[in-house]
């Protein structure tokens, strides 16, 4: 059909231009819903008003839900995980998207690999890590 598959998500503008957006591995599976994590990474950069990466989000194991949300954060402006769980709760992001305050987890600094991106590798060991042992913010 003239298309291939990346793994990326795009949005076609009315010109015909393709912008790639993110990332299918980017998202969570919770209760049977697919949960964006660059959505819920804009809403904490908007709720903080930064341009600059301090958060990440990724997805654990979880028993009950299949996955649960996890933010690394390097700086939260004063605010602790649960004001920011209710801001992010007023911003109406759908309750599952909702990380909850127990997983925020501060972190030196947000893992970036050499080309500016992501480590999403990184951000999940580091969540693993803190989920299994680790303390919150």
């Amino acid at each position: 059909d003239g298309w291939y598959v990346t793994g990326d998500l795009a949005k076609l503008d009315e010109d015909g231009f393709i912008t790639i957006t993110d990332r299918l591995s980017r998202f969570s599976k919770i209760a049977g819903e697919m949960v964006p994590h660059q959505r819920v990474e804009d809403e904490i950069h908007h709720i903080l008003q930064t341009t600059e990466r301090v958060c990440a989000v990724t997805g654990v194991p979880d028993e009950r839900k299949g996955e649960r949300l996890v933010v690394l954060h390097v700086d939260l402006q004063g605010l602790d995980p649960r004001q920011l769980h209710d801001r992010l709760a007023s911003a109406e992001l759908p309750n599952l998207w909702l990380p909850a305050p127990n997983c925020f987890f501060q972190v030196p600094e947000i893992p970036i690999l050499g080309s500016g991106k992501l480590d999403l590798q990184r951000v999940k060991q580091l969540a693993m890590e803190k989920v299994n042992g680790g303390s919150g913010a």
